[in-house]
């Protein structure tokens, strides 16, 4: 089973989830007629988690999970430059029909110090709605008797940092930045593997019972960095060419590495074998081939390389295609 595991391209089911600020963008723009009827929020498109493990969809390992991969041969699937025997990343696609929640993560300091699991993330605007936004960072001088006020009293935006979006921007959000997507995105999420989310402020929002969701706000305080500077937009990075393939880097940081690639008709991905290679196609169709076997990724799809695969060949059968190449730097 190893050998064939580190060698072809994998397609995994979509773990979908239904929080309540989802929408029906996954089905009905990204084409994906095997979402459940109702509110789809997420898709979580290569998990090693419990709560919402990754199955292979199709080839010789359909029916394995991430996790029975990676106990079979954890290098050949991982690489060396993921330490470790879990896969390190979390990748979603998020449809926000209404706005997220203002919540905050732990960084590895503060989870080390005071539970939880650290997640620092990104997000990859797919599409945004006009006026579309995020909220990242909080303004100057807010302090954390400010911000438990503006809490209480159902006044939090005017102290939060808001980005107007649109197609192709990144954002950083690193693990203490308060933040919160806003309806009319469609976005990639890249992320360490965590589930761990303080809900600070809810908007006022209450369910059909007429009771708001559980919010965090001494955990959250504890964890957040009021006085931060950075600045949440990250522009893009031109690199040289991989393997002729133009590229860009929208965003490296200590856990993971985007780069944008485009593919114009066929192209061959060198090998990578210290890491494994996830590949999400942003427009445009593609074939992944590796290994004997040959994949189909439709736009908004996403496929998994292992470390141990040989080069890949990718053939933009519409012409071309853009593709977030995401691995763990070296």
């Amino acid at each position: 089973m190893s050998m064939i595991a580190c060698t072809v391209p994998l397609r995994f089911h979509p773990v979908y989830q239904p929080y309540i600020w989802g929408g029906d963008k996954l089905r009905g723009h990204v084409g994906r007629m095997d979402t459940p009827s109702g509110i789809v929020a997420e898709s979580w498109e290569i998990s090693d988690r419990e709560d919402g493990m990754s199955v292979v969809s199709e080839g010789p390992l359909a029916g394995k999970t991430l996790r029975e991969l990676i106990e079979a041969d954890s290098e050949g699937m991982l690489g060396s430059s993921a330490s470790g025997e879990v896969f390190p990343l979390l990748i979603k696609v998020l449809d926000a029909a209404q706005t997220l929640s203002v919540q905050v993560h732990p960084n590895d300091e503060t989870a080390a110090k005071f539970g939880g699991e650290a997640k620092t993330e990104t997000w990859y605007i797919l599409e945004a709605e006009p006026d579309a936004c995020v909220y990242c960072g909080v303004a100057p001088g807010v302090t954390a008797k400010k911000f438990r006020k503006a809490i209480k009293e159902n006044q939090l935006e005017p102290l939060l940092k808001k980005i107007p979006v649109q197609a192709g921007d990144a954002i950083f959000v690193p693990g203490g930045r308060v933040h919160a997507i806003a309806s009319g995105c469609l976005l990639l999420e890249v992320q360490q593997n965590s589930n761990t989310t303080y809900r600070i402020y809810d908007w006022g929002r209450v369910d059909d019972k007429g009771k708001g969701r559980e919010l965090h706000i001494d955990q959250a305080l504890q964890v957040s960095i009021l006085d931060e500077e950075e600045d949440a937009l990250t522009p893009p990075k031109g690199l040289k060419p991989l393997a002729g393939m133009p590229r860009e880097q929208i965003m490296r940081s200590s856990y993971f590495l985007l780069e944008r690639l485009r593919v114009s008709g066929q192209a061959v991905l060198p090998p990578n074998p210290t890491c494994f290679q996830v590949l999400f196609a942003i427009d445009g169709d593609l074939k992944v081939s590796s290994g004997g076997e040959t994949v189909e990724v439709p736009a908004g799809h996403s496929v998994l390389l292992p470390a141990a695969a040989g080069e890949a060949g990718l053939d933009a059968h519409g012409g071309s295609a853009h593709v977030m190449r995401i691995t763990v730097p070296e």
